[in-house]
């Protein structure tokens, strides 16, 4: 894990590397179109919004819209995910937030939509998952025009 990753609380080294590794295999599974491999990184039971704004509320939904998603209109979209923080909201229940860059699909950044997520990541019977999460498209900020003397 990089050092810029802001963390606020008690988050053990071991808690880190398990909530940056649900959003890494996350990122894998967008990258290589795989809805169910994306599904899986979500709990059984989980509330998810999209950056569409569709609310999916267990895996068997996220992986019934994330299958058909990914190779349709996100077939040529890629991304990096980047924990930015992690904040402990109670013992194995982080809250992750990350940074969504647009790449291409060798995995170099391009001008486009980003993303600001949120991901509740707790510690479950098959290990950690996301149990929530919020997806907001983020537009690249407009170019400022040249200043006039």
């Amino acid at each position: 894990m990089t050092n810029d990753v802001l963390v606020v609380g008690s988050v053990p080294e071991d808690v880190r590397r398990a909530a940056t590794g649900v959003v890494k295999a996350l990122e894998r599974a967008f990258n290589e179109k795989d809805g169910d491999a994306l599904a899986a990184q979500f709990a059984r039971r989980t509330s998810w919004s999209n950056a569409r704004g569709l609310r999916l509320d267990d895996r068997a939904s996220i992986a019934e819209f994330s299958g058909p998603a990914l190779k349709g209109f996100l077939a040529d979209f890629y991304a990096r995910y980047d924990v930015v923080k992690l904040l402990e909201i109670a013992p194995d229940v982080i809250a992750v937030n990350v940074a969504q860059q647009p790449t291409d699909r060798a995995g170099n950044p391009v001008d486009g939509v980003r993303g600001a997520t949120l991901y509740i990541v707790a510690r479950q019977d098959e290990g950690w998952r996301i149990v929530a999460g919020q997806n907001t498209a983020v537009e690249p900020p407009a170019a400022e025009p040249p200043a006039s003397n």
